[in-house]
């Protein structure tokens, strides 16, 4: 089958499966509706803020703190674009008719990936412009000096996301075992490791904590992190590369069962 057909075929697997559509529409909903009001309570709050938090105060990243939940719709969709075929069955029928194992596996990965980033970029505009309107005054704008890159960043962010969980979705097959790996660690795991003093420099190293510099603007008092934004944002692509390049090895030397 050619790569063309391969890619129209992924797509249409996609757009077909109730479940990846509507997780999709919860990581735009829950990172409009939490980054709204957290930037409605922030701008509140600001006067009774400790004068260290409001000297690092950054309108930027506060009107993105609804991709916190937001990235757990993202994981979801990349497990359930991977391991839907493997939970039916399916995964046989789309090997034989694809036994290119590359070709598969990258068709699918980048069909998924772009919509996650027409999503992605979608809520992070979005996000941005309503949680600027809560903070009124406190706000900054989209022409500010580095508010676009951390706007076109956190779209890029959620896009990797989602590409990673694809990549360990390949790798262990099982929806559950992927999700019950992937939750914890984004979720509890990552922001022991990033905010305790013992662990805080490895855990910058993770792809959620690096790929997350992206988005701020402001600079925190302290922050001694030995990378920048984009710096950030490339270590958090590394992992997305070793994944799904583990993803393909594990595909391609073991059979689809």
């Amino acid at each position: 089958m050619a790569a063309r057909q391969v890619v129209r075929s992924e797509w249409t697997k996609i757009r077909s499966v109730a479940s990846t559509v509507w997780t999709l529409s919860l990581a735009v909903v829950v990172t409009l509706a939490l980054g709204t009001l957290i930037s409605a309570l922030s701008r509140s709050q600001y006067e009774n803020m400790p004068l260290r938090e409001r000297l690092s105060f950054d309108p930027t990243v506060i009107s993105f703190a609804g991709m916190t939940l937001g990235q757990l719709a993202m994981i979801v969709f990349g497990v359930l674009v991977v391991s839907n075929e493997y939970s039916t069955g399916m995964i046989r029928v789309s090997l034989a008719a694809v036994p290119r194992r590359g070709t598969f596996l990258f068709s699918k990965i980048s069909v998924a990936g772009a919509l996650a980033l027409a999503v992605g970029m979608v809520t992070s505009f979005a996000a941005f412009f309503l949680g600027q309107a809560m903070l009124g005054g406190l706000g900054t704008r989209i022409d500010a000096p580095g508010v676009l890159r951390a706007v076109i960043g956190g779209g890029l962010y959620m896009a990797l996301i989602a590409m990673f969980s694809m990549g360990i979705a390949t790798m262990l097959r099982s929806p559950m075992l992927s999700l019950g790996i992937l939750m914890p660690f984004f979720f509890l795991i990552s922001n022991i490791l990033g905010n305790v003093d013992a662990t805080k420099k490895v855990g910058r190293f993770l792809p959620d904590q690096a790929g997350s510099r992206i988005m701020q603007v402001v600079p925190r008092i302290g922050d001694d992190t030995p990378y920048g934004p984009w710096g950030g944002l490339g270590i958090m692509a590394l992992w997305v590369i070793a994944a799904v390049a583990g993803g393909y090895v594990l595909l391609r030397h073991r059979d689809a069962q």
